[in-house]
């Protein structure tokens, strides 16, 4: 038989009181029960933990050694259901969302600054990646949440859409494409072009839509990052392609988008997590506000 919690509580209590009248108050348990679990856990261990006489209880060379262990493992014990009953309500925790820098700039600020103010001993951190690193941080869980398109690996991530994208052509202000309410794909051709990184989703999606209407670009240069396409947009270098999500990390005077048409391209976003692999309770009060958020920019 293993010693138990009941059984250590009741060693402390009387190696701890000057009897056992005092340990019983002290632990709401009655002599005869502190006597039981205290025989118990001497038959449990192999040997006496106190020398008894008619008048008290003394510890044993060998309950002396176990004491300070005893206090320990009460204090740990204890310690722990404090630490799970917090991370149960909230009141404490770690979450890891991996997001397209999109959605990382567009979309989570907003629902940082509200989860910060529902939960604010709740720590959060954010990778800023493509989609590809998206789906491998969540795979490996290295992040609980991934904000991205959906994964190609669908037998260990799932996707849930929760709001759609669409892609928008960005000008410097004058440029004649502007003077139109939207802007057909084709119509991109012929105008010095500003790529953003080949590798990202949104780049493989704009390459295979110029294949399909048969109109190829006339690349300038490509940036890695949304922000510097922006600047060299604004400074007249050339026109890009955006998602219009991403238009808010570089909105400024000198620069203006028209919607994309003929396709209309929608870009569905959502969240990735893994099968079978439930989220913690942070993770979770995160993926539900990411949903209100995604519902009320909807309306």
């Amino acid at each position: 038989m293993k010693p138990s919690i009941k059984q250590l509580r009741a060693f402390v209590a009387v190696a701890q009181s000057s009897n056992l009248a005092e340990a019983s108050e002290r632990i709401h348990l009655s002599q005869p029960a502190i006597s039981i679990a205290l025989r118990k856990l001497e038959e449990a261990v192999g040997g006496a933990l106190f020398s008894r006489t008619t008048r008290q209880l003394s510890l044993t060379p060998e309950g002396e050694a176990f004491l300070p262990v005893a206090v320990r493992l009460l204090h740990d014990w204890s310690e722990a259901f404090d630490d799970l009953e917090e991370r149960f309500s909230k009141q404490r925790g770690k979450v890891t969302v991996a997001a397209l820098p999109t959605l990382a700039a567009g979309l989570l600020p907003g629902i940082i600054t509200s989860f910060h103010a529902r939960y604010p001993r709740i720590n959060l951190s954010l990778h800023d990646v493509l989609a590809e690193q998206v789906s491998q941080l969540v795979r490996e869980g290295r992040a609980d949440l991934g904000l991205s398109v959906a994964p190609h690996d669908t037998e260990e991530l799932a996707f849930e859409p929760v709001l759609v994208d669409r892609y928008v052509a960005v000008c410097p202000s004058g440029h004649p494409l502007l003077e139109q309410p939207s802007v057909r794909w084709a119509q991109l051709a012929g105008h010095p072009f500003i790529g953003i990184n080949r590798l990202s989703s949104s780049r493989q999606d704009i390459d295979r839509i110029m294949t399909e209407v048969g109109a190829p670009l006339d690349i300038l240069c490509d940036a890695s990052q949304i922000a510097t396409v922006g600047r060299m947009v604004a400074a007249g270098l050339g026109i890009s392609v955006l998602p219009r999500l991403s238009f808010r990390q570089i909105a400024t005077d000198g620069i203006d988008y028209r919607p994309l048409t003929a396709p209309d391209v929608s870009r569905p976003l959502g969240l990735v997590m893994r099968h079978r692999h439930p989220l913690s309770a942070a993770a979770a009060a995160l993926r539900e506000l990411i949903r209100e958020y995604a519902v009320a920019t909807r309306d």
